[in-house]
């Protein structure tokens, strides 16, 4: 079993690549943008994580946590946008690099390309890890949509406000778990404890 830091190591040489074609530049350039300027990779050594603890990681494992980690930086450009902000990682937000206009294509592309990633395997269990990543990115969206609400309520419960926390953030290292399980060809049972442990 590997450490997080040897998996995130790993994981850093394989995605440190240029992930898009040149054109149209703009858009492209954009999405590489966000990628470029790191991260410590949590959510696409969970896939991994689950991954070993079931099989040796193959090619596939690592594409499933590239489309996880793709995913995450999507939803930061968006998360950008959302609250203006001008830095992300110490760096200027790609909305503030380029315009709001090319952050949201760029973000809307990296979400395009995780369902490219995951459909690109030879996993037999495809559908159930397609189904698994819908779920997440709509809760994702749903706790997003939350957070944007919450300033203009006059009373906010900490039920409200756990469940938010719970739909924008946690699901996505649960399903980064689960789906690395599912890689594996873990049963269902065995993958949603991961995803319990993970949320």
């Amino acid at each position: 079993m590997q450490s997080f830091l040897e998996l995130a190591q790993q994981f850093e040489t394989k995605f440190n690549v240029r992930h898009f074609p040149k054109e149209p530049q703009t858009l492209y350039d954009a999405a590489q943008y966000i990628l470029a300027i790191g991260g410590k990779r949590v959510r696409p050594v969970c896939v991994l994580m689950g991954n070993e603890l079931f099989a040796d990681i193959n090619q596939d494992a690592w594409q499933v946590a590239a489309a996880i980690e793709l995913f995450h930086n999507f939803s930061l450009i968006h998360d950008d946008i959302m609250d203006n902000a001008p830095i992300r990682r110490g760096k200027k937000t790609v909305h503030e690099e380029w315009n709001t206009a090319t952050a949201i294509l760029a973000g809307d592309n990296l979400l395009i390309q995780c369902y490219d990633l995951i459909l690109k395997t030879s996993l037999p269990n495809k559908p159930e890890l397609l189904n698994e990543f819908t779920i997440m990115a709509t809760q994702v969206c749903e706790g997003q949509q939350m957070d944007m609400n919450l300033p203009t309520q006059e009373l906010i419960t900490d039920e409200e406000y756990l469940q938010m926390i719970r739909l924008k953030t946690a699901v996505l290292p649960a399903c980064a778990l689960k789906m690395g399980a599912l890689a594996a060809n873990a049963s269902m049972d065995r993958a949603d404890v991961f995803y319990d442990f993970g949320l």
